[in-house]
Formats: structure tokens, C-alpha cells, sequence
């Protein structure tokens, strides 16, 4: 019988993987399944709630998005093997470090129920990185892979367009304390 205990254990301990990833500005490791998708990682490893799972991971939805590597991706559908050495930015990240988009998603009632909120926000973000002044058009082509139950979607635009100005109003305010 010890034999046997000792076996399974064995055989569950190698098909378990160490990975490394930077979340939010910290770093962690961990031993993952093969299997193990990012989504439930951030949730149920690490405790952030931000990751939604409205399409039961079929990748339909967009509220699992989460920034890998300055890309937004869909965390249900990515491995967390596939992540190791690599950074991941949630909603949570964002409301930490005091992003405009975080702001003016508030002021602009871009959430009812709010449970798509944060995969809407961290792809408005992830836009606003690679582009800080991007048009209606751009900003409704990012946000197209996310779904609001309740809705929302004009505030959405509202509120990445105010988020874009105070991004370029900031830009301008540190290259006129420079001079």
C-alpha cells in the first residue's frame, strides 16, 4: 500500500510544472497542472477577482482579458505553463497604480452589474499603451471581443477617450518640468 501512495504521488509531482511570473508588479512562483489556465491561477492561487468567467471559458466573453506582456489576452484560454517568465497585468494592477482609465471608467458609469468591467478596462488600457490617441474606431475595434450583459457599450468610449487626454494632458505636464 505505501508503494502505491508513494507512486501516485510520484507520478502527480512530475506532471506538475514550476513557472515564474511577474502579476501586477510582484513575483511569484508556482507548481501548475499542464492544464492550469491563467484565469484560475490569478483567482485561485493568488486571490484576484478580477479575471470573470462569464462564457465559462470558451473564450466568447472577454472578461477573463488580462494584459501578458502588454498584450491583452483572454486568461481563460492561456496556459499558465505557456506564462512562465512573463509579466501579467489585471484590473487590480491598474486601480493600484492609479491609471486615468481607472477614473474615468468610474465617472463614466462604464459598469451595472460590473462583472464585465474589468476584462473592458484592462483592454482599454492595453490600447491606450500601444496607442495613446486612438479614434472612436479603434477603440470600438479593441473593445470588440468584449461583451456587456447590461449594455454599456457607448460609456465605454466616453470614458477611453477622456482616459487618452488625461494620458497626453500628463505627457505634457512632465516635458514642461523638464525644461
Amino acid at each position: 500500500m505505501a508503494y502505491l501512495c508513494s507512486s501516485f504521488i510520484s507520478t502527480y509531482t512530475e506532471n506538475l510544472h514550476k513557472i515564474k511570473l511577474c502579476v501586477n508588479g510582484r513575483y511569484y512562483e508556482f507548481l501548475v497542472k499542464p492544464n492550469t489556465t491563467l484565469r484560475d491561477l490569478l483567482r485561485e492561487k493568488i486571490g484576484l477577482t478580477s479575471p470573470k468567467d462569464m462564457c465559462h471559458g470558451v473564450g466568447a466573453c472577454g472578461s477573463c482579458t488580462v494584459i501578458l506582456d502588454g498584450r491583452p489576452v483572454l486568461s481563460c484560454l492561456t496556459l499558465a505553463v505557456d506564462c512562465d517568465g512573463r509579466s501579467v497585468e489585471t484590473a487590480e494592477g491598474i486601480a493600484e497604480s492609479a491609471h486615468p482609465i481607472f477614473e474615468a471608467y468610474i465617472k463614466y458609469h462604464t459598469m451595472q452589474c460590473g462583472y464585465c468591467t474589468p476584462g473592458f478596462m484592462v483592454t482599454a488600457k492595453a490600447l491606450l499603451d500601444r496607442n495613446p490617441n486612438p479614434s472612436e474606431e479603434e477603440i470600438r475595434e479593441a473593445l470588440a471581443g468584449n461583451i456587456c450583459r447590461c449594455g454599456t457599450y457607448p460609456m465605454h468610449v466616453i470614458a477611453v477617450k477622456e482616459a487618452a487626454e488625461k494620458l497626453k494632458a500628463n505627457a505634457e505636464d512632465k516635458g514642461k518640468g523638464s525644461k
